[in-house]
C-alpha cells in the first residue's frame, strides 16, 4: 500500500521535470505525453480510485496536498491532475457496470469532463441520446472517456428534468482543438462535440444522488471516502491549484526581493516597509488557506465516517470558502506581481506565469465567489439555500 507521505514526496520529486516542460506544454497547448506517464507511474491518478480497481482509496486531503505540490511546479499539470484525478472518485459513484466498462480491461483509463449542461439530452428506450457541444474539457487528449453534464427529461410528464453526468467513450465524441488562451495553456481544455450518441441508463449519475451521498456505486464502494458530497470535492479540485500557484509565486518573489536593489534609488528592496508588509500578509494568507482546506475536508470526512450527511449550512460555507480561496490567491499573486517591478512583464518570468495561470483558474465558474458569497450571507440571515450543487 502506498502511503500519503510517499505520494506527496513523489509529486515533489516530479517538480524539476514538470518545470522543465513548461514551455513545451505551452507550445503543445496540452500536457506532454511524458507528464501524463510520470503521473501514472507515480500512481497519482489512483489516489481516489477504489482499491477493487487497483486504486489506493486514500483520503481526499492527500489528493489536495499532491495537487498543491504539482501546482508549485506546473499549474497546468496540477489543474489536469485535479480535474481528471477527481473523476476516478466520481466513477466510483456510478453503477458497477459503468466502472467495469472503464476500468475492466485497463484500470489506468482516464476520464475528462465538461459539466455545464450546454448540450441536449433526449430520453430514449434504455437510456438517453446526447447532442451538442461542451467546452473546457481539461486533459481531454489524454483521456479515453468523458463526463458530460446535462438535464435529463423526467420519466414522468410534469416532473422537472434531472441534472445528471453522462459517461461516454472516446468513440462517441470528437475533440475540437480550440484551446488558445493566456493562462493554463498546457491543460488542453478543448471542446467536446457529440452528434447523437446513445448513453445507457447505467452510464449516468444523478446530481441529487451525489448531493444525498446515496449513489449507486456506494453499494460496491462503501468506504466513507465515497460518501463525501460530490459538489464539495468537485469545487476544491478546481480551486486548490491556486494555492500551489500562489505559494510558488511567493517563493519566487522572496528569492528575488531579498537580493534586489531598486534601480531608481539604489535601496535594498528587502528593507522596504511596504514589501515587508506584503510578505507578512502573503505568508499568513497561504497558511490560512491551507488550514481552512484541511479543516473542511477533515470535517466532511468525519461526517461520512459517522454515516451522516454534512448539514447544508456547513456545505454552503465550505462552497464559498473554496471559491474565496481562488479569488484570494488571485489577488495575492497580483500584489506580488505588481511589487516585482518591470521585469515581471517579460515572458518566462515566474511571476508573469503565475499571474496568467491564477487568473485563468479564477475564471472557472466554480472559482467565482460572488454567488456563493451571496448564498452564504442569505443562509446566515435564515434565508433558504439556493445552490444545490453543494
Amino acid at each position: 500500500m502506498t502511503s500519503s507521505a510517499a505520494l506527496i514526496a513523489s509529486a515533489r520529486e516530479l517538480a524539476p521535470r514538470l518545470a522543465a516542460r513548461l514551455s513545451q506544454a505551452d507550445e503543445l497547448r496540452k500536457l506532454p505525453d511524458e507528464t501524463i506517464s510520470d503521473l501514472k507511474r507515480a500512481g497519482l491518478f489512483r489516489i481516489l480510485q477504489p482499491k477493487r480497481w487497483g486504486g489506493f482509496e486514500l483520503d481526499a486531503q492527500t489528493f489536495f496536498d499532491v495537487q498543491i505540490e504539482l501546482a508549485r511546479a506546473c499549474a497546468s499539470t496540477a489543474w489536469v491532475f485535479g480535474v481528471v484525478g477527481a473523476h476516478a472518485w466520481q466513477l466510483a459513484l456510478f453503477d458497477e457496470r459503468a466502472q467495469r466498462e472503464v476500468w475492466g480491461e485497463d484500470s489506468s483509463s482516464l476520464i475528462s469532463s465538461s459539466y455545464a449542461p450546454t448540450g441536449t439530452v433526449e430520453r430514449v428506450e434504455g437510456g438517453y441520446r446526447l447532442r451538442g457541444r461542451w467546452s473546457f474539457s481539461s486533459g481531454s487528449d489524454h483521456c479515453q472517456w468523458v463526463f458530460l453534464g446535462g438535464f435529463a427529461p423526467a420519466a414522468v410528464d410534469g416532473k422537472p428534468p434531472e441534472m445528471r453526468t453522462f459517461l461516454l467513450p472516446r468513440s462517441d465524441y470528437r475533440i475540437e482543438d480550440n484551446w488558445h488562451t493566456i493562462g493554463l495553456r498546457g491543460t488542453g481544455s478543448n471542446d467536446i462535440v457529440v452528434d447523437g450518441a446513445f448513453v445507457p441508463e447505467h452510464r449516468t449519475h444523478k446530481l441529487i444522488d451525489g448531493f444525498k451521498c446515496t449513489s449507486p456505486g456506494n453499494a460496491v464502494n462503501p468506504a466513507p471516502l465515497y460518501r463525501l458530497p460530490f459538489g464539495q470535492l468537485f469545487v476544491r479540485s478546481v480551486s486548490t491549484s491556486c494555492i500551489g500557484i500562489a505559494e510558488a509565486a511567493f517563493e519566487a518573489f522572496t528569492a528575488t526581493a531579498s537580493k534586489r536593489i531598486g534601480a531608481g534609488d539604489g535601496a535594498k528592496v528587502a528593507i522596504d516597509p511596504q514589501v515587508q508588509q506584503l510578505c507578512a500578509e502573503a505568508a499568513v494568507a497561504l497558511d490560512e488557506l491551507k488550514l481552512v482546506l484541511r479543516r473542511n475536508i477533515a470535517s466532511l470526512q468525519e461526517y461520512a465516517e459517522r454515516g451522516e450527511q454534512a448539514p447544508v449550512p456547513l456545505r454552503v460555507r465550505y462552497r464559498y470558502e473554496s471559491s474565496h480561496a481562488a479569488d484570494r490567491c488571485c489577488k495575492l499573486v497580483s500584489s506580488l506581481f505588481n511589487a516585482t517591478g518591470g521585469r515581471a512583464i517579460f515572458l518566462g518570468h515566474p511571476l508573469q506565469r503565475a499571474w496568467l495561470d491564477v487568473n485563468a483558474a479564477r475564471a472557472h465558474y466554480a472559482n467565482n465567489p460572488d454567488k456563493p458569497a451571496r448564498n452564504l450571507g442569505a443562509v446566515e440571515l435564515t434565508q433558504p439555500n439556493t445552490d444545490y450543487f453543494i
